[in-house]
């Protein structure tokens, strides 16, 4: 999904029926493919993304906007759908002074009707496959093509996934944000809901867990790798920095644990500093944050 952002750093959270003023405003791209595009490219590599988008040109202003920032970003984004007459997805986002953010979300269910033309064709030139679970049947042909080339696919957990989705079985790998693998799991115990999942595919599982770092597991073992310790200023895209330099690493032949580490190094820098996807780190900057230390995995 790709989207735009209108992000407001507040002080706290408003109570309904008030006002509240903010402190800094910022319009950024946003969605969790989008996102992981730009990061990718920040990161150092190069990023296709086929996303649904409104349309046509011309007539979907913010659909116009999204491309041309996505185009300032370097990221390739001639495989984007545009469906006529639908309005492109844009977000209103409150961050408070902890980082933490509220989202209003608008998004034209019409999207849900672009499908790629040609997915063999697409992931031909691709070494990785990142996509999200909200418009699986844009997504699984996707899935299916890579896989029958051997190329890794990530799937980002960001929303409830059902156990008997597709889906499931067609990624490599799969990285639950906490809320995303509680609900799919139905289970609030995250060690117990990735071994509930376990049971349903053979891809490798992993969940982000915001300051409690990440859980993954190991030949059914539950591991644990602390997340780094960084001023918090806006957790806004975090997650989406993560799956890109996931995706990124894993394609550069790097093996799961040093890709999370990579990722949890990444996602850090990102939450400080305010702007959303605007402020993603390049690779520089998360080579620094890992530089002093070697992520360590401790049985759970």
């Amino acid at each position: 999904m790709t989207v735009e952002d209108h992000i407001y750093r507040i002080a706290r959270f408003p109570l309904p029926g008030t006002k509240t003023r903010a402190r800094e405003f910022a319009i950024a791209g946003g969605g969790c493919a989008g996102n992981g595009a730009v990061a990718i490219v920040r990161l150092g590599g190069r990023a296709l993304l086929a996303s649904p988008l409104g349309g046509p040109a011309g007539e979907d202003a913010i659909g116009d906007r999204i491309l041309a920032r996505l185009a300032r970003e370097h990221v390739d984004w001639s495989a984007v759908v545009r469906v006529a007459g639908a309005t492109s997805a844009i977000s209103a986002i409150l961050i408070d002074a902890s980082g933490e953010r509220l989202i209003v979300n608008h998004r034209d269910e019409r999207l849900s009707e672009a499908r790629v033309s040609d997915p063999d064709e697409l992931v031909r030139i691709c070494d990785g496959v990142l996509v999200d679970n909200r418009f699986a049947d844009f997504v699984l042909p996707l899935c299916r093509a890579a896989r029958a080339r051997n190329i890794p696919v990530v799937l980002d957990g960001d929303r409830p996934t059902k156990a008997t989705d597709e889906m499931l079985n067609a990624c490599s790998h799969i990285v639950f944000a906490a809320e995303g693998l509680r609900a799919t799991a139905a289970c609030d115990d995250l060690v117990a809901a990735l071994a509930s999942v376990a049971a349903r595919t053979g891809a490798f599982l992993a969940v982000t867990d915001g300051a409690r770092g990440v859980l993954w597991l190991e030949r059914g073992v539950p591991r644990h790798m602390p997340a780094h310790r960084v001023n918090v200023v806006d957790t806004l895209g975090a997650g989406d920095v993560f799956h890109g330099a996931f995706v990124l690493a894993i394609a550069e032949e790097q093996d799961e644990i040093a890709a999370l580490g990579f990722a949890s190094a990444a996602a850090a820098v990102k939450c400080t500093r305010f702007g959303g996807i605007a402020v993603a780190p390049v690779r520089a900057e998360v080579m620094k944050l890992l530089a002093p230390q070697t992520p360590s995995a401790a049985a759970g």
